[in-house]
């Protein structure tokens, strides 16, 4: 995998392409393997990505043996008797959901030491709601030298209120309950549906739990849980970036292996921007349209837009008539893509947590640089609708969230190839 992506631009995409499995399930419900005890977990449908590499190394390293077969992706996670409660920095300063490991780690072992995730500091995409509810149940925390220690004998079940919805804090906390002695309850807990497939595998260890539909989660604790098999769902934002693929180029795609309840945010706008599609069970065909029209929106916790496709909506909206706005409300710093896409013709305009978008007719080619995940999403779909050749570099980062994007492009009939200089970190990615 090469850390270069050239496309030739201006050919609309044809074909069918089948969705992922979703990397944010698939991280968290690897780290609830840490709850067992000499018994194991088998998942199906994990996507063959650079987090999911880094969290088989993490869990590797904590001494899980971790068993992987592609394709197919199928992984079975055997867990010994004993797990080591410290993870090792140089693994967990690559990613931010390392922060996932620490609270089954303290469930289990009594206690864990973290380094602050993925550089973050507590204040910026901080993990200051995972701590607060882990002190709740018991824990005792200390932040010394960027290293989260937690201590506790066993973790009591409270109830705990989220002030934010965040994904995360849901997560870590779901899995230190199952443990915890007595009812846990988490309110304004996260809707997404990787909340519900964490709770599923959570539910198949053995452990009560129960999501209600007013944003709370009940969780009774149990003394030990036991072997269980999941599937990963569908990679909603993966297959959302494929739809965008369609719409941005006029060409017909047909996303398979999709939920299209998890895409119900994007599909009610592009359908308000005039974009023609069909939904079926599993799966959604885009047709082509001349141009989309202009619409605004507003990054919101599920069920609302994701702050995940911000970026590769900015793209699609830098060619639909009219003057678009999009105010970004969950992460800072997520418009770092519109610079770059001002280089290839877009007339984009920040002003605070907003964008404001003046539709083009056509973007040119040009050499771009992804600044992280989702904005090399966002530069890839431009270079496909751009007249010539666009040259994505740093890759490194859309490896993290794509699998195999440049085979699938081509399946779908677009010009790219992969150069440049390997990846850093691509060993099993």
């Amino acid at each position: 995998m090469m850390n270069v992506m050239a496309i030739e631009g201006g050919i609309p995409l044809r074909g069918t392409v089948r969705a992922q499995g979703a990397k944010n399930a698939a991280l968290p419900v690897m780290a609830a393997c840490l709850l067992l005890r000499g018994q194991a977990l088998m998942l199906d449908n994990v996507p063959n990505l650079y987090d999911v590499s880094t969290m088989v190394e993490l869990l590797s390293t904590l001494g899980v043996s971790v068993d992987r077969e592609q394709p197919g992706g199928r992984v079975r996670l055997s867990v010994p008797e004993e797990v080591s409660w410290e993870a090792p920095e140089s693994l967990v300063r690559k990613m931010r959901a390392s922060s996932l490991v620490l609270g089954p780690l303290l469930a289990r072992c009594g206690k864990a030491a973290l380094p602050l995730p993925g550089g973050c500091s507590i204040g910026s995409r901080p993990i200051d709601l995972h701590l607060k509810g882990l002190v709740q149940m018991g824990a005792k925390i200390e932040i010394r030298s960027g290293v989260v220690y937690a201590q506790a004998g066993r973790l009591r079940g409270r109830r705990i209120y989220l002030d934010f919805p965040s994904v995360g804090a849901t997560e870590n906390l779901m899995m230190a309950a199952a443990l915890a002695h007595g009812e846990t309850i988490i309110e304004n807990i996260a809707r997404e549906p990787e909340i519900d497939n964490l709770a599923a595998v959570l539910a198949g260890m053995g452990v009560p739990i129960e999501i209600e539909g007013t944003g709370c989660v009940r969780i009774r604790g149990v003394d030990e849980v036991h072997s269980a098999s999941e599937r990963v769902i569908p990679d909603r934002i993966e297959a959302s970036t494929y739809i965008l693929a369609g719409v941005m180029t006029g060409g017909q795609i047909t996303v398979a292996d999709v939920i299209p309840a998890h895409i119900d945010a994007i599909l009610a706008r592009l359908e308000e921007a005039g974009a023609r599609f069909a939904v079926t069970r599993n799966a959604v065909t885009v047709f082509p349209v001349e141009r989309l029209q202009s619409v605004s929106l507003k990054t919101m916790p599920f069920p609302g837009f994701p702050t995940d496709l911000q970026s590769p909506m900015l793209a699609a909206l830098s060619l639909a008539s009219g003057v678009s706005m999009v105010e970004e409300s969950v992460f800072q710093a997520r418009f770092l893509c519109a610079d770059e896409l001002n280089r290839m013709g877009a007339n984009i305009v920040i002003k605070g947590n907003t964008a404001v978008i003046n539709g083009v007719r056509q973007l040119q080619g040009a050499s771009v640089k992804a600044t992280d995940l989702r904005a090399g999403a966002a530069l890839i779909l431009a270079g496909l609708a751009a007249r010539g050749q666009t040259q994505v570099e740093e890759m490194v980062h859309v490896w993290r969230g794509y699998e195999a994007i440049d085979e699938k492009l081509r399946s779908l009939g677009a010009r790219v190839r992969l150069a440049g200089t390997p990846a850093e970190g691509e060993q099993g990615a």
